[in-house]
């Protein structure tokens, strides 16, 4: 993969040049992190209404990946909040794109690490221990598996099975 500054991403341009091998999920999504454009390779969670794998994930190094999170689309909990955002880019993690919601918008708009999200919801989870890591998640009308490539910008979202160049 080409080496190219995270803000300029362009995923009207990787459609143009990749248009057989991008998945471009569902326009659901708004923008709330500090960073508007990433892309990485995927790590996914499966969780409803409980952040616990979310908290174990974003504590560990993230080199640059990206969490695909589906929280079931629930609008009745916030799966990240503003103390998990900035764990997550504080151990390199480029974003997290969540079929969910978060909480504390306006500190996590000042945290370097995208975050798209479907809403806001002021009430956290309850730690059950309980999610999925490393499996298939399907929402947005795609289905993302670990390890794929996932490209974000004010646009929207897409998913390749592979690193795409940016040339």
């Amino acid at each position: 993969m080409t080496e190219k500054d995270n803000n300029l991403v362009s995923t009207p341009d990787l459609c143009d040049a990749y248009p057989e091998q991008v998945r471009v999920l569902d326009s659901v999504f708004n923008d709330y992190g500090g960073v508007t454009s990433f892309f990485g390779q995927v790590v996914t969670i499966k969780c409803f209404e409980d952040n616990s794998v979310v908290k174990q994930l974003v504590s560990t190094p993230g080199e640059g990946r990206v969490i695909v999170m589906d929280g079931g689309g629930s609008l009745r909990r916030a799966i990240l909040g503003d103390m998990l955002a900035a764990q997550a880019a504080d151990n390199g993690w480029a974003g997290l794109v969540i079929n969910g919601c978060i909480r504390d918008c306006l500190e996590i708009a000042e945290t370097a690490v995208g975050v798209k999200a479907l809403n806001t919801h002021p009430m956290k989870t309850e730690k059950r221990g309980l999610g999925d890591l490393d499996v298939p998640v399907t929402f947005a009308g795609q289905t993302i598996m670990p390890g794929d490539w996932l490209y974000a910008d004010q646009n929207g979202v897409l998913v390749c099975d592979q690193a795409l160049s940016f040339d």
